[in-house]
């Protein structure tokens, strides 16, 4: 996770930590509020703030003649998202209004908003948050993230594998276990539910079984009778969002000042299409941004429990673009480390153009860099399973949303699915279906009794 939001006591994500225990393990470090995320676009720089006034004060300088129409985009998608009950954490909400965006494509909203068509790129111009795509990808995915971030934007002190931990902390404290380095390699059925999880070194009998695996890889681990070919068919065909490639940056020490927001870089015409390219056109954008290795000063940027200020130096950082995994299909069946000196040649000759372009954006950067690291679509393939890599799993279509909507349930009955393929992209994206596959075991009133007992008791 590079950087979460609504983090804040009494928004999403708190709320859930809260809720899951373990809000007071994790460290926080804010983003700046007036320019959480940067934007280079056609020579010129648009800052995002959180929210409504910060919004649309600060694109109202670049577009006065607009801020009318700000206001209106703005309250529109916050209507939007608030109608989920899953992002809202309301179980009493209505949902009409949700199911009516699912089918508009946030292109053709933003368009039929915004009048200038630079602002409406600017709008968008957060969408490799989610791989989206013009003309398909709905508005209440663009809603969603885009409220996620507005509500309050921050980086994990000292990497995401912190949350992991402070998961696995809890999970064993209520007497659970956590078991890795065991590839599942099936799920054992009898004719009427699940039985067994078998890895490579053990079985694991269950009465339930929940897979975080893309639905389709989940498919692959079960034989049972219970799935129709049909479905099963359906799984598998499902269209999957694009890849990414990845540099990871170690600086020299007290090389670069921290950077307190992320940067997005447009080299392209548009924001849209970025993930279409060529030899010559790659890469059309680029995120830039940097790790929170620690804090700094004891002054932090608000006053929030375990939210603490920013260092003054960053020691890594990172930089994303689109890739599909066409440019990397030659290797797949190759293990990590051990894919050739092709393949090694390839990555290090995508890790210099991409520091290039970085470069053009942020002079003398290349000086500053002690060593780095990369990941390509087959990494994302190899460490979660995603088909071709997917950065976020199944894509949504507003033109045909039905092909997206995964429910958690199964035709197995004991058998659920959970994750960002289930509902939405990224850290939302798991957040929301854990709520929707946990609303199936321990049932949906009893779930959102929970979360408002945890939030009260905030």
């Amino acid at each position: 996770m590079h950087y979460i939001g609504s983090a804040l006591p009494g928004q999403t994500l708190h709320t859930l930590w809260n809720y899951l225990g373990i809000a007071d393990q994790v460290k926080l470090s804010q983003l700046d509020p007036v320019a959480f995320d940067r934007v280079s676009l056609h020579g010129e720089h648009y800052a995002f703030a959180n929210g409504r006034q910060g919004f649309v004060e600060s694109l109202s300088q670049h577009f006065p003649k607009s801020r009318d129409e700000l206001t209106r985009y703005y309250d529109l998608y916050k209507s939007v998202a608030s109608s989920s009950p899953l992002h809202s954490l309301n179980d009493k909400v209505d949902f009409t209004l949700f199911s009516e965006y699912q089918r508009r494509a946030s292109s053709d909203v933003i368009d039929s908003l915004i009048a200038d068509p630079l602002l409406r790129e600017v709008l968008v111009s957060l969408l490799p948050l989610y791989a989206g795509e013009k003309g398909r990808t709905p508005f209440t995915i663009h809603s969603l993230i885009t409220d996620f971030y507005d509500q309050s934007a921050f980086r994990v002190v000292g990497g995401s594998d912190v949350v992991a931990k402070a998961l696995i902390k809890r999970i064993t404290d209520m007497g659970g276990k956590v078991v890795t380095r065991q590839k599942v390699v099936k799920i054992e059925c009898n004719d009427q539910r699940a039985t067994v999880v078998v890895t490579s070194t053990s079985r694991f009998p269950a009465d339930i079984v929940v897979s975080s695996l893309h639905p389709a890889a989940t498919m692959q681990l079960t034989d049972s009778s219970l799935i129709r070919p049909v479905y099963r068919k359906r799984m598998e065909t499902l269209r999957n969002t694009t890849s990414v490639f990845t540099v990871y940056l170690k600086f020299k020490r007290g090389a670069v000042r921290y950077m307190n927001s992320n940067l997005y870089i447009y080299r392209s015409k548009s924001v849209w299409g970025c993930e279409n390219y060529d030899e010559q056109s790659w890469p059309k954008m680029l995120l830039y941004m940097h790790s929170c290795h620690a804090t700094g000063a004891s002054d932090g940027l608000c006053s929030a429990t375990n939210v603490l200020s920013a260092p003054s130096y960053a020691e890594t950082g990172q930089i994303i673009t689109y890739m599909s995994f066409g440019e990397v299909a030659q290797w797949e069946g190759t293990r990590p480390m051990h894919r050739g000196t092709d393949y090694d040649d390839f990555k290090k000759r995508k890790a210099e153009t991409l520091i290039r372009a970085l470069e053009e954006e942020v002079p003398g950067i290349s000086s500053c860099i002690e060593t780095y690291y990369t990941s390509t679509p087959l990494t994302y393939l190899d460490y979660t399973g995603t088909p071709q890599g997917s950065i976020y799993g199944v894509a949504r279509d507003a033109n045909d949303f039905s092909a997206g909507d995964i429910s958690p349930r199964t035709r197995i009955p004991n058998l659920f699915l959970t994750g960002q393929s289930v509902t939405c992209h990224g850290m939302l994206g798991v957040l929301a279906g854990t709520l929707m596959t946990c609303s199936e075991v321990i049932t949906r009133q009893e779930l959102f009794r929970q979360l408002g007992q945890a939030n009260s008791a905030l």
